[in-house]
């Protein structure tokens, strides 16, 4: 029998029973990562429309989106990860299918998602910039969300901690290609249950995406917003420059085939130098323009 408690020691938190599922009438068993991740679509899209409200623009045009971004995004996580992990996948096609197996990479929904954005807002006319700087909200508000999936299904940790945020685990709850040699060092058992103890990497992207969203929404409400496509490249910023570092403390990465490249690491390093760049050129075009105009 699987054990399902889990711990954080050094704060006094002791779940005696996560579940992993729920079972609805007629015997129909439903994953709260699924469930996670509908809440965290939900809530993204509630935030982005009342953001449009709030800034001039016609929320529907949000709602509309969603009903074709949020298939794409799906999809554009399972790509992502089926890319870099087709070593299985070659020797196991029809599991590509099976999206109730796990296997979802954020990059790659972020990825399709700006994707459908681009031809959405070509196809409706609509401003590119500024439907890339509302969705941004959203998307944030849906990773705070989203991650929490990543702890019901006990997956998404680091090595191995005993720092303050240090989560406990069974060994038998856990996937045990991603139980590492330090983490079986440490090991210990308490009434007769082996558990390894890690960081919480969920829950780091989880927070460091609180203070990115509160970032975006003073940007957007103080005044201070320069120009269209700037709160867009600051959350490409910040939320990568977080997952540059969340990233490496992760035992669970996609890496380029053969080598010890981290596929989401190198990415979110690129983005920060990208965005970063992007950010300083508009920005002084921007007061350069204004410059001319006074």
């Amino acid at each position: 029998m699987m054990h399902d408690d889990i711990a954080f020691p050094h704060l006094g938190i002791y779940l005696n029973h996560v579940i992993k599922t729920i079972t609805l009438p007629g015997g129909f068993t439903v994953a709260m990562y699924g469930i996670t991740m509908a809440l965290s679509m939900l809530a993204g899209l509630c935030l982005a429309m009342r953001v449009a409200k709030k800034t001039g623009q016609n929320p529907d045009e949000y709602l509309n989106f969603a009903l074709i971004g949020i298939v794409t995004a799906l999809l554009g996580a399972r790509i992502y990860y089926v890319i870099f992990t087709w070593d299985y996948y070659s020797r196991h096609p029809l599991e590509i299918l099976n999206f109730r197996g796990g296997g979802l990479a954020l990059y790659g929904s972020v990825i399709a998602g700006v994707l459908t954005i681009i031809i959405y807002a070509r196809v409706r006319k609509f401003s590119l910039p500024l439907m890339l700087d509302t969705a941004s909200t959203g998307m944030v508000l849906g990773q705070i969300i989203g991650r929490w999936g990543n702890f019901f299904n006990r997956e998404a940790f680091g090595q191995y901690s005993d720092g303050l945020f240090a989560m406990r685990l069974p060994v038998d709850a856990v996937r045990a290609d991603e139980i590492t040699e330090l983490m079986k060092q440490h090991a210990y058992t308490v009434n007769g249950v082996a558990y390894i103890q890690v960081h919480p990497t969920f829950l780091y992207e989880s927070l460091w995406n609180v203070g990115v969203l509160t970032v975006l929404l003073l940007v957007t409400f103080s005044g201070k917003k320069r120009f269209h496509g700037e709160i867009f490249l600051l959350y490409l910023l910040l939320y990568s420059a977080g997952r540059a570092w969340i990233e490496g403390l992760r035992t669970d990465q996609l890496r380029f085939a053969h080598t010890s490249i981290a596929v989401s690491q190198l990415l979110a390093c690129i983005l920060v130098i990208v965005s970063g760049v992007s950010l300083m050129v508009l920005s002084r075009r921007e007061k350069s323009s204004r410059g001319r105009k006074s």
